[in-house]
């Protein structure tokens, strides 16, 4: 049997589908739309008639993709935008009405423990405790917890690439005094968070994945300043031909490695970039569901 999950975060609408088997969880298909909801949101608080008809389309879409790649059932995700625009009451009547499938709004535990879930899953690591650190467009979210178990610590923070972007760092690249004042954000959000130290600690998302394009696999604190120095040295459209990654991302790259240095620096380990994530752990829980009522 074939699952999909379609995961509408701050800066794209991605679909996953997969099928589980013995040798674990298999992508079937994959894509993804980009519609900066996060930038909209920053910008006025709650999402236009227009944006709302855009991002409906392109659950719509991504649902009849699903479909089409055999899957069987169908769920959608809203991370972060449905926890922070205005009208997220209205949102989710649009993104059902549109596509006719299941819509729900994770809140910041859930999203945590699906990423943590999801990278465990499809990330091979030796040591038991274990930390996963998501960095999104609008939040963070990291959950620290021993393998084989729901994680026993988590927490979120309402930062992420693209809000620091937009409330920090207009100019591209970013200036020297631009960077500090994101950085001491950033620590001010993290103020207080004092997570078990972990043996290992994975990141997923896609400022992770886009940093392993320019550093490699691992990201300790040499390489995560490496990075910092690689993105802030050049324009986001130079830096996006170069690692062929997208322009809207390499915008966000500063950001995104501002916050998970910091967030690396208080887990005390380098982090590895993981496999897997928000939408593997989600569609394993659809699997356990299913396996769960036969």
């Amino acid at each position: 049997m074939n699952v999909a999950v379609v995961d509408v975060g701050s800066n794209t609408v991605r679909l996953l589908v997969s099928r589980l088997d013995r040798r674990g969880l298999q992508r079937v298909y994959e894509e993804r739309t980009q519609t900066a909801l996060g930038a909209e949101i920053e910008r006025g608080g709650a999402l236009s008639a227009v944006k709302l008809a855009e991002v409906a389309a392109a659950v719509t879409q991504a649902v009849a993709a699903a479909k089409l790649a055999g899957a069987e059932e169908i769920e959608v995700l809203v991370t972060s935008p449905g926890r922070q625009c205005e009208n997220s009451a209205a949102f989710v009547r649009a993104l059902a009405s549109a596509s006719t499938a299941f819509v729900r709004v994770l809140s910041a535990q859930e999203e945590a423990r699906l990423a943590y879930h999801g990278a465990l899953a499809c990330t091979r690591v030796r040591e038991e405790s274990v930390a996963v650190c998501d960095v999104g467009g609008g939040s963070a979210q990291i959950a620290v917890g021993a393998q084989g178990q729901e994680p026993s610590w988590v927490r979120s923070i309402d930062i992420g690439s693209l809000r620091l972007t937009s409330r920090h760092l207009g100019e591209d690249p970013p200036s020297a005094h631009a960077l500090e004042g994101a950085r001491a954000a950033t620590a001010g959000e993290l103020a207080g968070f004092v997570p078990p130290l972990p043996q290992a600690a994975l990141a997923t998302g896609g400022t992770a994945r886009a940093l392993r394009k320019l550093v490699g696999p691992e990201l300790g604190p040499a390489e995560l300043a490496e990075a910092l120095e690689l993105v802030t040295g050049s324009v986001s459209k130079e830096l996006a031909a170069e690692y062929r990654i997208g322009r809207w991302r390499a915008r966000l790259l500063p950001a995104g490695a501002l916050i998970l240095a910091e967030i690396q620096s208080r887990l005390g380990v380098p982090l590895r970039v993981a496999r897997g994530g928000l939408r593997e752990g989600a569609a394993l829980q659809l699997f356990e569901r299913d396996a769960a009522a036969a």
